[in-house]
């Protein structure tokens, strides 16, 4: 039964230039010889030719072999593997695995194609491909809005016994607030590049519905909602208590939520980073609904939605913390309780600015950026490899490059994004891909050998580096 947690454990050789003791940056990863680790040609999923012309005008401007190997590598990759599409109802369909996990998340499948966005204006057939993803999303959605992962049909899963509402066209049913914010980020930014309104059709209205009416259950002001759920597992973080409803909370406008992005229960269930991204979600909802849909009582609600959220969020998850002052918590619970710490995955503590949330100089995330990368954070590991941000999901001591890549991202430091840059060069251990997460003091020591949306993100951060930092790509990282 596959897993998100396998671990993969390479011969030394895989990891070679790691002299044992060695201090990061040093550690050099193999080949010496950068061979293309993409399929051929006729064996890719889809083929865009702006991309290809991306990868081919980036690439000449980076300097190192090895990080230009592994530009060129990883991001073509969700379009190289991981990509189905086709038609149903005569629009396209595009379904989307994460790739070593053979179902579609709603979170992963806009998170692998969000940087080709920016493209599809040249390209009719990466245009296709992004419009099928949302057609498929928003059929998702109309099937449960609860759910995170779905089957391309109705195989069902192996997770069809766990103690919740299951389909068989459902992968996995664990709740998350960003599970329904993605579809809208991807559908905003769509609309936004094209100004194309056909996507918007009424089974992406039926799905606008669900998002605000779940997002509305899940405030939990008249009661615990309609889902709960609960697995058979020896994981503690796998399945909720009380009931599959999880810890006991006092409502206070927030989204409830029972998993994070990680899809780790959690343990406070106001998961501040998702509701932040849920109040720039809505916000966008509501601009497509008086704009596309032509639907304003809908679009009011969401707004109204959002501004309690938001106040919520000011009054209640803006915390001080006695080393790092005023900062964002991690998770609430209403009754005064917090959970300090940062995750790695998106939506994180860390990724607000990426996600439109705040502003990098902000001085609320500036100070809970400080926190989450420091050993105040329980999640934040140093090693001989590396330090970076990890979770509970794959554990102790290992570090995600999701991390890595959005504390470039959210950088404005070019000592700091060179620093990322040298990290994720050195940690691939010889395979010319991010992985789910390594071991801070051995890379060969790794989960996820296939992970798509790590290897797409990367992608982007090279690209946003050739136009705002093009001078951090021609050092010799």
């Amino acid at each position: 039964m596959p897993t998100r947690r396998t671990v993969l454990k390479l011969s030394s050789l895989a990891a070679a230039g790691m002299i044992a003791g060695m201090p990061f940056p040093g550690r050099r990863s193999q080949p010496s010889t950068f061979t293309s680790r993409r399929p051929s040609v006729r064996d890719r999923r889809c083929t865009s030719d702006a991309v290809e012309s991306i990868i081919a005008s980036v690439k000449k401007d980076i300097h190192s072999a090895e990080l230009r190997w592994l530009f060129e590598n990883c991001f073509p990759n969700t379009l190289d593997t991981t990509v189905f599409t086709g038609t149903r109802n005569g629009k396209p369909d595009t379904f989307v695995i994460t790739g070593d996990i053979n179902a579609m998340w709603l979170r992963d499948s806009t998170a692998q194609v969000w940087p080709y966005l920016p493209y599809i204006a040249d390209d009719t057939t990466l245009r296709s491909m992004i419009e099928g993803v949302i057609h498929r999303q928003s059929y998702c959605i109309t099937l449960d809005p609860y759910a995170n992962a779905f089957n391309k049909g109705n195989e069902g899963s192996y997770w069809e016994k766990d103690l919740t509402k299951m389909k068989p066209e459902l992968h996995e049913r664990k709740w998350e607030i960003d599970s329904l914010c993605y579809p809208i980020r991807l559908a905003y930014g769509f609309w936004k590049k094209t100004g194309d309104t056909s996507v918007f059709d009424s089974e992406w209205h039926q799905a606008a519905k669900l998002i605000i009416q779940t997002f509305r259950e899940q405030q939990r002001l008249k009661g615990l909602g309609p889902y709960s759920f609960r697995r058979s597992t020896t994981t503690p973080y796998d399945t909720l208590p009380l009931g599959g409803y999880g810890n006991p909370t006092k409502p206070n406008g927030m989204i409830h939520s029972g998993f994070r992005p990680s899809d780790d229960a959690c343990i406070y269930p106001m998961l501040v980073p998702s509701n932040h991204f849920a109040v720039v979600s809505l916000r966008q909802l509501s601009e497509l609904l008086v704009h596309v849909s032509a639907d304003p009582e809908l679009a009011a609600e969401c707004t109204a939605t959002a501004d309690t959220v938001e106040h919520a969020l000011r009054h209640s998850a803006v915390l001080d913390h006695k080393e790092f002052g005023t900062i964002y918590a991690y998770e609430i619970d209403g009754f005064g309780n917090a959970l300090f710490m940062d995750d790695a995955n998106v939506p994180s503590l860390l990724s607000l600015p990426y996600l439109n949330v705040c502003s990098k100089h902000d001085p609320v995330y500036q100070r809970t950026r400080k926190f989450v990368l420091s050993s105040s954070n329980p999640y934040f590991f140093s090693g001989r490899a590396a330090e970076g941000i990890g979770g509970p999901h794959a554990g102790l001591d290992m570090i995600w490059p999701l991390g890595i890549i959005m504390r470039a991202l959210t950088s404005d430091s070019d000592d700091e994004i060179l620093q990322c840059l040298r990290f994720l060069k050195s940690t691939h251990a010889g395979t010319g891909f991010m992985h789910e997460s390594f071991d801070k003091d051995d890379p060969s020591k790794y989960t996820r050998k296939w992970f798509a949306w790590a290897n797409t993100l990367f992608g982007e951060l090279i690209v946003t580096l050739h136009a705002e930092r093009p001078h951090l790509l021609l050092e010799d990282i």
